[in-house]
């Protein structure tokens, strides 16, 4: 399923070789200097940087608390590729693509950051690099950060458990689900962070493989749980598991006549 912007829902603004889009009810001043980490370091406003691949930068900005990322490569291609990707298309940008797909989700009432701008550079006639801006979720917590604070409980397992029920059901495949891309604002539970991410048919198994996705990175933040599988089913992956049965066999009955 290809998912798209409208009028309704964002504006776009293009120079010589980049084009921003952006929410004109948040952000009806932004512009390139707002995907300047330095700019806003220089003006006070970059609270802190690091996280992902790519440069997380935390600002303070006219619009509130945002976010700006960076988009990088992983992996082998990160040292020759950096942060240029192959270019498609101004819609098929990295950000563009996920400033639409979080719009799409959020309309659906899907819990996910609020999408305010998303630029696209050209950097050659095959290449180009990508940012997105969003606001940020205050006081945030990491699943893996719980997990490792030793502050989960089955409880808060099978809650995000009947999360990930709620996006699979609407067909959205997260192309990087692990325990740093789920996490609490305050009692809020949500999903970040869906670079590479798609609406797929619901009919299509995809959908355990993405749990065992995120079961692999539990286990790997988690060396205690890695040495005993039995205590991390009883603990962690079952409850979890109750939690999203249970949510998507209630989607189903609620389906019925």
């Amino acid at each position: 399923m290809r998912v798209e912007t409208t009028p309704q829902q964002a504006q776009m603004r293009t120079e010589a070789n980049s084009a921003i889009v952006f929410d004109p009810a948040r952000v009806p001043q932004v512009d390139a200097r707002w995907f300047d980490a330095a700019w806003w370091q220089a003006q006070g406003r970059l609270r802190t940087r690091g996280g992902g691949r790519g440069g997380v930068g935390f600002i303070d900005s006219p619009a509130g608390a945002l976010v700006l990322r960076h988009f990088r490569r992983g992996g082998l291609l990160a040292r020759v590729r950096g942060d240029r990707y192959l270019w498609l298309g101004t819609a098929r940008s990295r950000g563009f693509r996920e400033f639409a797909l979080l719009q799409w989700m959020r309309a659906r009432g899907l819990p996910v950051p609020e999408p305010l701008a998303a630029r696209c550079v050209r950097t050659g006639w095959f290449s180009a690099r990508a940012d997105l801006l969003s606001a940020e979720l205050p006081a945030a917590q990491t699943l893996a950060e719980r997990l490792r604070a030793g502050a989960l409980s089955a409880a808060d397992c099978t809650t995000v458990g009947a999360l990930l029920a709620r996006f699979h059901q609407a067909g959205v495949y997260h192309a990087d689900l692990n325990a740093h891309n789920i996490l609490w604002s305050g009692a809020n539970l949500y999903l970040i962070d869906f670079d590479r991410g798609r609406v797929r048919k619901t009919t299509s198994p995809w959908q355990r493989a993405n749990l065992e996705r995120l079961q692999r990175s539990l286990l790997k933040v988690a060396p205690d749980f890695a040495a005993d599988r039995e205590r991390f089913a009883r603990e962690c992956w079952q409850p979890l598991l109750r939690g999203y049965d249970a949510a998507m066999q209630g989607s189903t009955g609620a389906q019925k006549p």
